[in-house]
């Protein structure tokens, strides 16, 4: 038994030397600060190159609160970006940096991984293909466009029901479990070089759609492969011409892939902190790049796609104690709704503690990278500390 442990020891040792060496120390204490900012060095990639057209943001520092009030008491603001291990925080008010700090070696150059804040981009893209006609209505089923998917959960399902996490998939995203489907199907999809897609098709349907708001990745990474098979492009090409180039982003960004060489679309999109703040910024602004004296202001966003992804259009998807939802946060279009809404609040959220906030009536927009793995036990008083920040630097509502 010892000489088979040593074996093994000197297996896993010889692993981390190769190129899969990253994927095995992924969310390991010790490594997430430096995996999260050099995803291409984990998993395959597809680049999307920033354009020449940047939108520019105009610092003018000034200082976030020192508390914040969450539990009915005042808390440390430091001691709580310590504790949830971030790597960065910018603010912008309206289109105007206030606050940005880096830590634990990163700055603002690192492509900060988003993990499920990349659902939002998806939801936005799909908007956009929704306009110009690729995709015909919300209302069509996923097989219209994957008919690989016919006699899988996902047949007949909507759109909506995806765009909603309302398909009834069922779909464990248990991130502790070894086997639980969120950490399969990258075991299965890198392992074997079978797309994704495969993996979906084999799923089972745990109740009826659209009655039931339950967390499932699986939701965005169809609703990514529809949109590539709708529009003839990738989602990363998409992206860079709908939406990178138009909105100002001032980086070049990657987005992880499978062995087959599609898009995760459930997560890994990589990008610099400001351009996540100039993607929440966009949604701010309603979809819209305005006229700032040099070039005329451009809908980038479809008329109305914003306000129609940030509230809950079923029952099952307001926020607050729900029978019919897991969460107390509502659901949008891949936005969440934090209970107790202040000020047309609203947020993306990502594992270990990823968020784009915007505070519309206060002209905010909040992004907060990390390394958190507590993340969970955190994305309450994380608002609740976005929203003393929006207070403090942004304007009267």
């Amino acid at each position: 038994m010892a000489l088979v442990g040593l074996l093994l020891y000197g297996g896993y040792q010889y692993l981390l030397t190769t190129p899969w060496g990253p994927s095995f120390t992924l969310f390991a204490d010790g490594h997430r600060t430096e995996h999260f900012q050099a995803m291409d060095r984990v998993f395959p990639s597809v680049s999307i190159q920033a354009g020449t057209d940047v939108r520019a943001l105009v610092p003018d520092h000034r200082p976030i609160p020192a508390q914040y009030r969450y539990a009915g008491e005042d808390r440390d603001t430091e001691a709580f970006l310590t504790r949830t291990e971030t790597t960065g925080l910018v603010v912008l008010r309206a289109d105007t940096p206030v606050h940005e700090e880096y830590r634990s070696g990163w700055n603002e150059m690192s492509p900060a991984t988003s993990w499920s804040v990349a659902k939002s981009f998806v939801s936005a893209l799909l908007g956009i293909a929704l306009a110009e006609g690729s995709i015909e209505s919300l209302d069509d089923p996923v097989t219209r466009y994957l008919p690989e998917l016919a006699d899988s959960a996902y047949d007949g399902v909507p759109l909506r029901h995806l765009l909603t996490m309302s398909s009834g998939v069922d779909f464990d995203e248990g991130y502790q479990s070894t086997f639980s489907d969120i950490n399969l199907i990258f075991l299965r999809s890198m392992a074997s070089g079978r797309p994704m897609l495969d993996y979906y098709a084999g799923l089972g349907r745990l109740r009826e759609p659209g009655v039931y708001n339950e967390y499932a990745s699986s939701d965005t990474g169809v609703l990514a492969l529809v949109l590539a098979r709708a529009t003839g492009v990738s989602p990363a090409r998409y992206l860079e011409t709908r939406l990178w180039h138009p909105a100002g982003m001032e980086a070049d960004a990657f987005w992880n892939t499978d062995r087959s060489g599609a898009e995760i679309g459930f997560c890994c999109l990589n990008a610099v902190l400001r351009d996540w703040a100039r993607f929440g910024l966009l949604y701010l602004e309603d979809g819209v790049r305005p006229d700032d004296g040099v070039r005329e202001g451009r809908r980038i966003l479809p008329e109305g796609w914003v306000a129609r992804s940030v509230e809950p259009e079923a029952p099952h998807l307001e926020p607050g104690p729900n029978p019919d939802s897991h969460w107390t946060f509502g659901y949008g279009y891949k936005w969440w709704i934090p209970e107790d809404r202040e000020d047309g609040e609203f947020t993306a959220i990502g594992v270990y503690g990823q968020y784009i906030y915007v505070n519309p009536a206060r002209g905010v927009v909040v992004v907060k990278t990390g390394t958190d793995p507590r993340f969970d036990d955190h994305d309450h008083e994380s608002v609740a500390l976005f929203r003393a920040i929006a207070r403090e630097v942004g304007r009267d509502p």
